[in-house]
């Protein structure tokens, strides 16, 4: 069984390193905040102190990061990062969703070394890492591929090989566009039902009967935002971060994508408002409260609440 260092113990992380311990990887683990290091320890995790120590107990460093500069500063930096002090042989999957640009960057980068690199951006929320339910979009070779898939097969239900190194991080950007503008659209439609005064449940009957309907609004709003629960599994913050990313490669490849920038300034608002802290189901409560109107929620008696 090959050792596994892992290396980034958030909100996903976490529980993703802890479902790996739970089938008896033995796994070095590092994160910048100490409570979080600390969680991972007391599941079962060996304590690192610096990038370098996972990486030398490490046949396998995983990481999960929350942006393209730190994913860059890990993995290629010129101090304590991987590189500095990885193996020919080893390999650095990493989970983060970041730029193409950075996953191409650090894909080089390992090959220089001749080090095997595989993308492995995540999908569904944090609610589905905790169960070992996420599903991976993994760009790789064949070989990376094959190596991490009993890794991912425990973290997750659902594993899709999209293409070679870039394209799990550009099939996520994809993903992520109509996720995260899900949000707002549905925002927008609640608040307008709100304002002509008709009934949630109602509402909702018609809308999961038809094309509208969508897997935000069906799946994770009832038991988020709609369901008075707006503790972030992912933060609008998160999501306004990865509609910029969506922008920005958008505007690199010359593709217009107009509802994508749109999407990305509504967010932008609610963050300025304050929001940005919340779950991305939030998007109502930030978009009504612009328009003065309460946010509607399930009643206890809604046959759409959770059970």
């Amino acid at each position: 069984m090959e050792q596994i260092g892992f290396i980034g113990l958030g909100r996903m992380g976490l529980p993703m390193a802890t479902n790996l311990l739970k089938q008896g990887y033995q796994l070095a683990c590092f994160d910048v905040i100490e409570e979080q290091l600390n969680l991972a320890v007391e599941n079962g995790g060996q304590r690192c102190s610096s990038v370098g120590e996972v990486v030398e107990k490490s046949d396998v460093i995983i990481t999960m990061l929350p942006n393209s500069e730190i994913v860059k500063e890990v993995i290629a930096g010129d101090s304590d990062s991987i590189l500095a002090s990885a193996k020919a042989g080893q390999l650095v999957m990493d989970m983060s969703t970041v730029s193409p640009e950075t996953t191409d960057h650090v894909a080089a980068s390992c090959s220089d070394r001749g080090v095997e690199f595989v993308d492995a951006p995540v999908g569904r929320l944090a609610s589905h890492a905790d169960n070992g339910e996420s599903l991976f979009m993994v760009g790789a070779n064949d070989a990376g591929y094959a190596r991490v898939l009993p890794l991912l097969e425990i973290m997750g239900s659902d594993i899709f090989h999209c293409g070679g190194y870039g394209a799990g991080t550009r099939t996520k950007l994809v993903n992520n566009f109509l996720a995260i503008s899900y949000c707002q659209m549905n925002a927008e439609a609640l608040a307008l039902a709100e304002r002509f005064g008709l009934g949630l449940d109602s509402t909702l009957d018609v809308l999961f009967g038809t094309t509208a309907v969508n897997g935000q609004m069906k799946i994770a709003w009832p038991a988020k935002v709609l369901n008075g629960d707006t503790a972030p599994g992912f933060t609008i913050d998160l999501a306004h971060k990865d509609l910029s990313l969506v922008v920005n490669a958008a505007n690199t490849q010359r593709v217009s994508m107009p509802m994508a920038a749109a999407a990305r300034e509504a967010f932008s608002l609610a963050r300025a408002r304050g929001f940005g802290g919340k779950d991305f189901s939030a998007m109502l409560d930030a978009h009504t409260e612009l328009n003065g109107l309460d946010a509607p929620r399930l009643q206890p008696d809604s046959k759409y609440k959770p059970g």
